[in-house]
């Protein structure tokens, strides 16, 4: 297991020079001062198995029964293959404070399938509304949960979409008034928003 909390690459003894503090040097920083990169070995888990073992299988038994799989989808599979993976391309990162480099895999960037990059722009996206977006004011998450059947059909029609986050909005915004009105501690001039 790797230690989530490395030593940092500039020991006490080297980290000043007669009192001075010694900066590391020029160039990105991949020393063990910042948190440790682990590889994820994306071969060695089980959703990469059954799909690299069965996706050829399922795209010709869709198309043997006239169900043919978007390309979009086809594609999203097809890269997550190959994510996370150096034999389908890699960064070389240096440091030159502790002169180590590292080997960084290129990632799919897939929206839907690939957990990895999923969570990764969950991440960033949620780091982003904290950070730059919301306000300093308490926030509260909705989510709208829909059948499986409309999902479908949700994933092809972009004008639904926003006709049913649309509809969503409004609903939930009605509901936060009725239920402030008569609140003596709210002001008049509140207003909600939305961020999907």
């Amino acid at each position: 297991m790797v230690n989530p909390y490395p030593t940092p690459c500039l020991s006490e003894e080297n980290q000043y020079e007669g009192g001075d503090f010694v900066p590391p040097g020029p160039g990105l920083a991949v020393c063990e001062t910042a948190p440790v990169y682990c590889p994820r070995n994306p071969e060695e888990s089980i959703l990469y198995g059954v799909v690299a073992a069965q996706l050829e299988t399922f795209l010709e038994r869709q198309q043997r029964r006239d169900r043919i799989v978007p390309r979009f989808v086809e594609r999203e599979l097809r890269s997550f293959l190959e994510c996370g993976i150096l034999a389908n391309g890699f960064l070389r990162v240096y440091c030159d404070a502790c002169r180590k480099d590292r080997l960084v895999p290129f990632s799919c960037k897939g929206r839907g399938f690939c957990s990895s990059c999923g969570g990764r722009r969950m991440a960033d996206t949620a780091a982003h509304l904290v950070d730059r977006v919301f306000p300093e004011v308490p926030v509260r998450q909705w989510v709208l949960s829909l059948p499986f059947a409309l999902r479908y059909r949700l994933a092809y029609d972009a004008p639904l979409v926003t006709d049913v986050l649309h509809i969503f909005v409004q609903a939930v915004f009605g509901s936060l008034r009725r239920r402030s009105a008569g609140q003596a501690f709210l002001p008049r001039t509140g207003r909600s928003g939305a961020a999907p």
